[in-house]
């Protein structure tokens, strides 16, 4: 494997880097995670997002006759990194549910129609995607999963909850699963995996869910009695698990991930340079020095993951248990290095970003509280490590 990057692909990476130092707010950093519930921040971020379409660069991947750049996987990681680099966890203008997840499932598992209708809007940044997996009593067992789909009269009638949907509020469509056969025995078989226009279809309701950061992220989406056309389906009817498990993939194997923590771990490096106890840096103090150090080799390596991800898909392989090894280290990375933050800061590390007091405007606080949730989402740390564990090692179940 080799992950050097070519001259062309250097030039596109500092291309990226040029057109985020531009677009980008001059206090992005000390802003951090936007309101998402205010209109500036949706205008700003659907604004970042047609700029990003009308540059193609959020088709990057896409056969040319889908409207894409034809380009490899690497292309596709350079973009993801260097804009979650610059843009933390809300990444300006990338909608990741509808360019890195679903465009990709579509244009292996969607009808000439679904394509057609689908791709333009997600390409040109016009249309935002939300994810509609997880339910008030199946999380990391999806399968387990209750919202109903009837089939009735030409239609499916939808009913039942989702819960923890991101950006839901914010969002134009949303891919979700539903049982479609209720005796279905193993249950995944009996899933099948559906599109919904949440702004114009009626009997939808999406209720807020404030995190930790008291930020509004998540929502609670309510169906009752919602009727879709049968062409809203995605690949055949009770095969959705096979669908939905290609969109994992492309989730667990982001780069987002690890590109932020080595923003954060720079943040926190230039901290501990700055910043004197006793009149000396704290740099100097060998503890931080250590914790910092390994750090360091941490971030590296989680970054290297991501590119094995990319190197295989550029060979037509599916990394199955590799983007699972990406997806738990690079979320447990974040919370370490959010974790250190704060013992290097110690009880200033704890003040809010609306106190003058508080370091990098709060950064480490704020991030501390928002990664929570990094080892739960897209299946848990738990969940991670016995697929590594089945299919990387091939140990029983």
């Amino acid at each position: 494997m080799d992950f050097s990057l070519t001259k062309e692909q250097q030039a596109f990476q500092q291309e990226v880097c040029g057109f985020l130092t531009r677009e980008l707010p001059a206090d992005w950093m000390e802003r951090g995670v936007l309101d998402v519930e205010s209109a500036q921040s949706d205008s700003f971020f659907r604004s970042m997002a047609r700029k990003l379409g009308w540059k193609g660069w959020l088709s990057l991947t896409w056969p040319k006759e889908y409207g894409g750049q034809a380009c490899t996987q690497i292309e596709q990681l350079i973009l993801s990194e260097e804009i979650a680099y610059h843009g933390g966890n809300e990444a300006p203008g990338v909608n990741i549910m509808g360019c890195k997840m679903l465009a990709p499932t579509l244009l292996l598992y969607g009808t000439e129609e679904q394509k057609k209708q689908h791709l333009p809007g997600i390409a040109k940044g016009e249309v935002m995607w939300c994810e509609g997996f997880s339910e008030p009593g199946a999380g990391s067992d999806l399968a387990s999963l209750q919202l109903r789909a009837v089939e009735k009269e030409g239609c499916y009638v939808i009913d039942g909850q989702k819960t923890f949907i991101s950006h839901a509020h914010r969002a134009d469509w949303c891919f979700f699963l539903a049982r479609t056969d209720p005796e279905a025995v193993p249950k995944h078989r009996g899933i099948s995996f559906f599109l919904v226009d949440l702004k114009n279809t009626s009997d939808i309701t999406i209720r807020p869910l404030i995190n930790l950061a008291n930020v509004h992220s998540f929502n609670e989406v309510f169906f009752d009695g919602v009727r879709i056309p049968k062409e809203n389906m995605v690949g055949e009817k009770n095969r959705g698990w096979r669908v939905a498990l290609v969109v994992l993939n492309f989730e667990r194997s982001g780069i987002e991930r690890p590109a932020w923590g080595r923003r954060l771990f720079e943040q926190l490096v230039q901290y501990a340079k700055e910043t004197k106890r006793g009149g000396i840096p704290l740099a100097r103090d060998p503890i931080i020095r250590y914790e910092l150090a390994e750090l360091a080799i941490e971030t590296e390596i989680s970054r290297l993951f991501c590119y094995r991800v990319a190197w295989l898909q550029n060979q037509g392989l599916v990394p199955t248990y590799e983007a699972s090894v990406s997806r738990v280290y690079g979320a447990e990375l974040v919370q370490r290095i959010t974790r250190v933050g704060l013992q290097i800061m110690g009880l200033y590390g704890q003040l809010e970003p609306v106190s003058k007091w508080a370091p990098l405007a709060g950064l480490m606080e704020r991030e501390y509280l928002h990664c929570l949730a990094l080892t739960i989402a897209a299946g848990t740390s738990e969940v991670q490590r016995n697929i590594i564990a089945i299919r990387g090692f091939g140990l029983p179940r």
